[in-house]
């Protein structure tokens, strides 16, 4: 799928996306089977949307004793109780269904919701720029990430900020999806966010929607005395993600770059394949991840013998860093590959199928978690860094004054100059 050095027969990097394709063929295989029929009487189509998303769910979610503690197959009777007419009506009573499973992540996206999420993911956005996630107090929602050059970027909203309301709307109505959705609009519109300070009180944002330049991938040259180190952040996992780290890993070393700084802060993840594929352009083989699923099978996802760049480097991480960007860094910490450098990262390891249904929304499903190769569990614990760096933490990643970069080139002296072929412990 994505070109290596020196990899001719491409046969173990098809293994490492192996599982990734089974899901989606697993979704794909269930959505052409859900149009049998409920009963002898026929649904209508907005019932039909109904019985699709309770199968999908059914068939796929994580944790099936979950779902008998809490009555499915009684939620299905219940949800095809009330009146479905129309589309809204269908939406209504699929989210009654969801909301009996209390997981934030297995949601329904309406049209506009589903649109908006398949745009960004290949690498477009408009909106205010945040990455939102469930808080660990029930029915919270808080910052992930600010995108660079975003409005809520510009605003200097950080992670693990609570937001209280949207325009006026409690997040408690609106709930995750709701929250993300209240926040999209046509570009040159306002959003008032409502936000709780760190002493308790409650501040307004005002926010100016935008189209948002995501670039994904950017990089440059660190001189630091007598030493030149190559820059690499990535700050969302999209379509394209791979090849330009192929492109920037060759253009850094036709630089002669004595050794890289990954830099990972504030990327919330995207397409799980794209991490995947990213690690293995630095992993001489090993596993990158561990998966799973409803059956508590274990599914390794194998590394290459080949690598793009197999040079000294070091991993810079935040409590912005989540979910694919999260597989990345476990992966490089587990295997020896990179030492860590920052902040705890925010413990997503738990991942969803997306799959449309027949109206143009989609939804989501919580299928699988996955663990670091040494066995660690993400979800809701983070990955620790090897190396506390020092508060308060920058807010422009990357920018010029970053602190933790000079921190981070001083660590990649004392690195290299412990050994002239030492990699990174």
């Amino acid at each position: 799928m994505y070109p290596t050095v020196n990899d001719p027969s491409e046969g173990l990097r098809e293994k490492r996306s192996h599982w990734v394709k089974a899901l989606f063929v697993l979704i794909l295989g269930l959505f052409l089977t859900l149009g049998s029929p409920h009963s002898a009487t026929a649904l209508s189509d907005t019932q039909q949307l109904v019985v699709d998303s309770w199968r999908l769910v059914n068939q796929g979610y994580l944790d099936p004793d979950h779902l008998d503690a809490v009555r499915w197959r009684r939620q299905r009777q219940k949800a095809l109780e009330k009146s479905i007419v129309s589309s809204e009506d269908a939406y209504g009573a699929i989210e009654g269904m969801l909301s009996a499973l209390d997981d934030p992540y297995t949601r329904l996206l309406r049209p506009d919701d589903y649109a908006a999420l398949k745009d960004s993911t290949s690498g477009n956005l408009s909106g205010v720029g945040l990455q939102l996630g469930p808080s660990d107090q029930s029915d919270r929602v808080v910052v992930i990430s600010a995108l660079d050059g975003s409005p809520a970027s510009d605003a200097e909203l950080m992670t693990g900020t609570p937001i209280v309301a949207v325009d006026g709307t409690p997040v408690t109505e609106l709930g995750l999806e709701g929250t993300a959705a209240a926040l999209r609009g046509d570009v040159g519109t306002q959003v008032v966010l409502s936000i709780e300070a760190a002493d308790g009180s409650t501040d307004e944002v005002t926010l100016e929607r935008r189209s948002v330049d995501l670039r994904p991938v950017r990089t440059r040259r660190l001189r630091s005395d007598d030493h030149t180190f190559g820059y690499l952040r990535i700050t969302q996992f999209t379509d394209g993600v791979p090849e330009q780290v192929q492109q920037a890993l060759e253009e850094l070393q036709d630089k002669n770059i004595e050794g890289l700084l990954l830099d990972l802060r504030n990327n919330s993840g995207g397409l799980v394949s794209s991490g995947l594929a990213v690690a293995d352009d630095f992993l001489a083989g090993g596993t990158i991840v561990e998966t799973r699923n409803r059956d508590g099978i274990d599914d390794a996802i194998g590394a290459n013998p080949f690598t793009l760049y197999d040079g000294p480097m070091l991993t810079l991480v935040n409590g912005g860093t989540a979910s694919a960007s999260e597989i990345l860094a476990g992966a490089l910490q587990d295997n020896g590959r990179s030492t860590l450098l920052g902040h705890q990262t925010f413990g997503k390891g738990l991942i969803q199928t997306l799959t449309n249904l027949s109206d143009g929304s989609g939804l989501a499903v919580t299928v699988a978690g996955y663990v670091t190769p040494s066995g660690h569990d993400i979800q809701g614990e983070g990955i620790a860094p090897d190396r506390q760096l020092s508060d308060p933490e920058p807010l422009a990643p990357g920018a010029e004054g970053d602190r933790w970069i000079s921190e981070a080139e001083q660590w990649m002296e004392a690195l290299l100059e412990q050994s002239p072929d030492v990699t990174a412990e």
